[in-house]
């Protein structure tokens, strides 16, 4: 059940494969979900509800529930500020936008919408929420993010940030969730709703301005004095998401050397090539999606892209090409506590437990502690609200930090900052990532990683999400006598939804997707790439046993 790399992987898509649009509009509208098949329910995974209008996963009343649930679920814990909304560059997004200001103004939340009908990074929303909310003890605002993320473009998503500006956390996501299904099985008739052309002139619709908040506040983040004195030749590729016209401002307001690759903006996404598995995905950690920015390598000292809503980061190097997202990440870190002088010595160093072992090497010569979660930036959130977290990152290139004060920024994933900061560390080393990674893996050792994915069914990504230490059957991996088997997160002591194996120079961890249907191993390998063939042989053999039933 390993992995199968596409013929089209990496190639320009073919007409073949682009979605029709027309009919994904008209699928959203038309069909409706039946809530006795599961596939068709509402259902919160690590980034809130995810899915096609062509599978009935993500329709009309998908969201028209889903938000009168939310309005119910405000009023149920006193939330009465604004609600900040704000959607992606995916065709879905628009009508969901439309579909959940109909029912928030039907309820009289107070909703800020964006400017000019901007798109909306999710990061801005997160930011909008905490910027408002400081120094507030009541009337607290909270949010709505619509984007299925970096999935295909015939996918659609809708999610909800709680008054901690972050993904909203297991017990908000089941209680909308529910309440939501229940709304469906009753035909939609308690939710309450007005046409958009009356939701848009509400007295409670307000515009927000997401685009120049954000933008003038990121000097708050970003060293950009030095980056413009070193003269950093910069290159972008903004995938045709939602930070698609945020970069030229940011280019002009802080006087940076920095071109936009392409501002296209095509909900068919057909100037992509194609990733892995024949699908059309705007991951920017993926060097099959990333192949337009990566050919432009030697054209700029550094270059980056973020995913459709950017709240994830792909840095393309001179030196090393497209960075796995891991080597970036354990750069990030190793730069940030130490050219952050007024963060607390005692912020710690959030990562998951699927990401490198190469940020816990760097966690101890900084003398930093070690957050480890389950997946999921919703573990992060308040670590970073009260700053116990200097930085909280993923390995699938999803990060957050704080302000250079030391005060909060965002609690959800921001893409554009990681971006901006590879820059800043062009900048102040005079060597790009790629270089520094390199002088990293000769001080603390050669990491050699891969994740495999492969297609899972709902009962199959059950059942791994159960795996538990003793179905393990050995206590070898690779030749080495494993030392740790974790169903837990050491940080938080949450369920990890799957399982994670130790040994001395090498781990494997095991889990279901939370977003698509796929289930992932990881595997990394301190001493070569055989030895990490091995480990990811025996993972797949117990994956395969775990699977064997179902």
């Amino acid at each position: 059940m390993s992995q199968t790399i596409s013929p089209l992987a990496g190639k320009p898509a073919p007409t073949s494969i682009l979605v029709d649009i027309a009919k994904l509009l008209a699928a959203y509208s038309d069909l409706k979900p039946d809530p006795g098949e599961a596939a068709q329910r509402v259902a919160f995974g690590t980034s809130g509800h995810r899915g096609s209008s062509f599978q009935r996963s993500f329709n009309e009343w998908h969201i028209l529930a889903i938000s009168q649930a939310i309005c119910e679920y405000r009023q149920s814990k006193g939330i009465d500020g604004p609600l900040f909304i704000g959607f992606d560059t995916h065709a879905l997004s628009q009508p969901a936008f439309e579909s959940a200001l109909e029912v928030l103004a039907a309820n009289g939340v107070e909703t800020m919408i964006s400017a000019k009908g901007e798109f909306t990074p999710t990061p801005t929303i997160s930011h909008a929420i905490l910027t408002y909310n400081k120094g507030r003890t009541k009337g607290l605002a909270d949010g709505i993010v619509i984007t299925p993320s970096h999935n295909p473009p015939d996918n659609g998503g809708f999610k909800y940030n709680p008054t901690n500006g972050g993904p909203a956390d297991t017990y908000i996501t089941n209680w909308v969730q529910d309440r939501a299904n229940q709304l469906i099985e009753g035909g939609l008739k308690e939710v309450k709703r007005v046409p958009f052309a009356q939701a848009s002139k509400a007295s409670t619709t307000h515009s927000h301005d997401y685009l120049d908040a954000y933008v003038a506040d990121l000097g708050n983040m970003i060293d950009f004095d030095i980056i413009r004195s070193a003269g950093v030749h910069m290159g972008v590729d903004p995938l045709g998401g939602a930070g698609v016209h945020f970069w030229a401002p940011i280019a002009e307001r802080y006087k940076l050397d920095l071109t936009v690759v392409s501002d296209t903006v095509d909900p068919q996404f057909a100037f992509m090539t194609v990733d892995w598995d024949g699908q059309i995905r705007m991951d920017p950690s993926s060097k099959y999606a990333m192949q337009r920015l990566i050919v432009l390598k030697d054209k700029y000292d550094v270059a980056f892209a973020c995913d459709t809503d950017h709240d994830r980061h792909g840095i393309v190097t001179r030196s090393n090409g497209l960075m796995e997202p891991n080597h970036y990440l354990s750069v990030l870190i190793d730069y940030l506590f130490q050219n952050r002088p007024q963060w607390s010595d005692k912020a710690a160093i959030g990562k998951t437990v699927v990401s490198t072992a190469m940020i816990d090497r760097v966690a101890k010569r900084l003398g930093r502690k070690l957050y480890e979660v389950p997946v999921g930036f919703k573990w992060f959130s308040e670590g970073l609200f009260d700053g116990s977290l200097g930085f909280g990152g993923e390995e699938s290139a999803g990060a957050s930090l704080l302000r250079r004060d030391g005060s909060v920024w965002t609690t959800d994933k921001d893409g554009l900052v990681p971006a901006l900061l590879s820059a800043e560390i062009t900048a102040r080393h005079g060597k790009d990532p790629g270089e520094l990674y390199a002088q990293m893996t000769k001080d603390l050792g050669e990491p050699f990683a891969d994740r495999v994915e492969a297609a899972a069914t709902p009962a199959q990504k059950a059942k791994l999400a159960k795996l538990s230490p003793d179905q393990l059957h050995s206590d070898q991996l690779a030749g080495e006598k494993i030392t740790q088997v974790l169903d837990k997160a050491p940080g938080n002591s949450a369920a990890i939804g799957g399982i994670k194996a130790i040994a001395p120079s090498g781990w494997f961890a095991a889990r279901p997707s939370g977003t698509e249907a796929i289930y992932k191993i990881y595997a990394e390998s301190f001493k070569s790439k055989e030895h990490l063939k091995d480990i990811l042989a025996e993972a797949q053999k117990i994956v395969d046993a775990s699977l064997g039933g179902a």
